[in-house]
């Protein structure tokens, strides 16, 4: 406690000292976010330290693993605060972007492939059954990985799913399709400080703050499975 009262008196001297204009033109006129930034609570991912913004710029959703219950959730109870942090980002604030950011090293994605190591944590394990198809798409397209690369495969994975979960929501779908809204998917490396941007038309998580056509890539994901065509 007597770290953080420390750092409170620093903050007053220092940060705020220099950008009291700021803070007070945020307490006179509100919040103006532009973008929803949905990422884990995990202790090591600071979405303005990463990004570099002031107060005021995201608006922010943390939660264990970032999940993002899909809108047919509702029939379980699942929504909570998630899906009305959701709401008030676009309907209200109406900001123009959302990111959902996994990071490395994710004790949840862990627990979403091993659930046997947080039965005992009901609560826990219960909302991580929100990601319950990631063990089965894991083994079919990745069973050939092992430790971290398998765990990245997972993390990048957890992101996609969480980017469709949003599409479930009307009101995103709605601003999706009038050009409001763009979504993005990335990855935080913890221990290069790396960024990665999930890409479309490679289908990979390529490295943000690169020039050029040859970004790096955090895996090497596979082709998503041909599906037969109906006769």
């Amino acid at each position: 406690m007597q770290k953080l009262e420390a750092g409170i008196h620093h903050f007053q001297a220092n940060y705020f000292a220099r950008n009291r204009g700021l803070f007070e033109q945020l307490a006179e006129e509100g919040q103006r976010p532009e973008t929803l930034f949905i990422t884990c609570c995990d202790s090591r991912v600071v979405p303005n330290l990463i990004t570099t913004t002031s107060p005021g710029e995201l608006f922010i959703v943390r939660n264990v693993g970032n999940i993002v219950p899909a809108a047919t959730s509702m029939e379980r109870g699942a929504l909570g605060g998630v899906s009305s942090a959701i709401e008030y980002a676009v309907e209200v604030l109406e900001v123009g972007s959302v990111i959902v950011c996994g990071h490395t090293n994710c004790g949840a994605i862990d627990a979403i492939l091993h659930p046997e190591r947080v039965a005992h944590l009901p609560l826990v394990a219960r909302w991580l059954r929100e990601a319950a198809s990631i063990p089965k798409l894991i083994e079919e397209r990745y069973g050939h990985l092992e430790g971290e690369a398998k765990m990245i495969a997972a993390v990048e994975e957890n992101v996609l799913l969480q980017l469709e979960n949003l599409r479930s929501f009307e009101l995103v779908a709605k601003r999706l399709d009038a050009g409001k809204l763009t979504m993005s998917g990335w990855v935080f490396n913890i221990g290069k400080g790396e960024v990665f941007d999930y890409d479309p038309e490679t289908e990979q998580f390529l490295k943000i703050g690169v020039e050029g056509n040859e970004r790096p890539a955090l895996s090497s994901r596979p082709p998503p499975p041909v599906v037969p065509k109906s006769r």
